[in-house]
């Protein structure tokens, strides 16, 4: 593991600010001002630290269409790209006014005619108009998430790397996997495999879980230890250079009966529909048809969500039909997919894979095996 702070790869960081400089053109925006740590990301390529947690709006990162300079709230340059100078950092200010200022000696803050935010609070919608008089303000978050939700070939590229993280820690899970061991261990067992691999911070600490034989999307009442004869969800994500990568698979302890066989067999059809739907043109909301089309319940969660520098758009959950509806799916985006089957009597198959959307259809990036007839004792 790497002990020093560094910027994301060069090209890397220029892919992306062409495809955000060019959805600023599409939406007319002069100026970007970002407060949310994805978006910050994304534009400036710099690690930061100290971002944990909830906070409210501020003006982290400026990005000029004019002269492509940007403006980066921090505290010190280590980590810093070659192409964001010192002069252009500033540091923290519990006084708005403080931040402002810096703001309005950045050049063309005052003849910017449309600025976009990605967030708002009422102190610094009073106060941006005092850094760009003669702009207005408008939403930029529908521009960034335009521009991050088709991933360039550096993010594909970036992503699996996190993936084979998570891979690895999945595989580490799966092996560990026998009657007698706990929810527990096996949770320290892919965190552990993790940070081994490089990465300390866990997309989930809630990697590992007996499904409920009498409840669906519920995990086994009890103390947590495994038996034979369970269905075991192990579910690995990793936050690796600020890309979220995800896999599950569902193990049986033990050798499988008709049963589960039956309930894998369910999952592979289900799993077969969801890919089908990936395909660029089609609408989000096909892959919720999906499970319909298999004969399957909706799950509780979302069926689907986008991977990038965190979750992307779409998030395509039954409970948001009409925006899956209108959500169109397009080359280049990256999706989690999950597929759940569940059986009364006998408990749950719950897989995710990341899938990329091509022009010819799904390309899955995840490689973990099926697990589906392995037997472990």
């Amino acid at each position: 593991m790497g002990i020093e702070i560094e910027a994301d790869d060069r090209a890397l960081r220029f892919s992306r600010r062409e495809r955000a400089l060019a959805q600023m053109a599409a939406h007319d925006l002069d100026v970007l001002v970002l407060g949310r740590q994805a978006n910050v990301r994304y534009i400036s390529g710099a690690p930061q630290l100290w971002v944990v947690g909830t906070r409210p709006f501020g003006p982290i990162c400026t990005f000029v269409r004019a002269t492509g300079e940007i403006h980066l709230n921090s505290t010190w340059d280590e980590g810093m790209p070659e192409e964001i100078p010192h002069e252009n950092l500033y540091g923290l200010a519990w006084n708005p006014m403080t931040l402002i200022s810096v703001l309005q000696g950045i050049k063309g803050a005052a003849t910017a005619r449309r600025v976009g935010t990605d967030a708002l609070t009422p102190t610094f919608a009073t106060l941006l108009p005092l850094a760009f008089p003669a702009a207005e303000l408008v939403d930029g978050e529908q521009a960034m998430r335009a521009a991050r939700r088709v991933k360039t070939s550096e993010e594909i590229t970036a992503l699996r790397r996190a993936l084979a993280v998570a891979e690895a820690g999945l595989a580490r899970g799966v092996a560990e996997v026998a009657p007698g061991t706990t929810e527990q261990v096996l949770t320290g067992a892919i965190l552990k495999a993790e940070a081994a691999g490089g990465v300390s911070t866990p997309a989930t600490q809630d990697a590992a879980w007996v499904t409920s034989k009498d409840h669906p999307w519920r995990r086994t009442v009890g103390d947590g230890r495994v038996r034979d004869g369970d269905l075991v969800a192990l579910s690995a994500g990793v936050l690796a250079d600020g890309y979220v990568g995800e896999v599950a698979r569902t193990v049986c302890v033990g050798a499988p009966t008709e049963a589960v066989r039956s309930l894998y067999r369910r999952r592979d059809e289900l799993w077969d529909r969801l890919v089908d739907a990936c395909r660029p043109g089609k609408p989000a909301s096909a892959l919720l048809d999906a499970y319909g089309h298999a004969g399957e319940p909706l799950p509780a969660m979302p069926v689907a969500h986008g991977l990038g520098l965190g979750f992307d758009p779409p998030v395509v959950s039954p409970h948001l039909r009409a925006t899956a509806e209108a959500e169109i799916l397009t080359e280049g985006m990256v999706l989690a997919i999950t597929a759940y089957v569940w059986k009364h009597g006998v408990g749950a198959v719950f897989t995710r894979d990341a899938v990329l959307i091509t022009a010819d259809g799904a390309h899955v990036l995840t490689t973990a095996a099926s697990y589906g007839e392995a037997a472990h004792a």
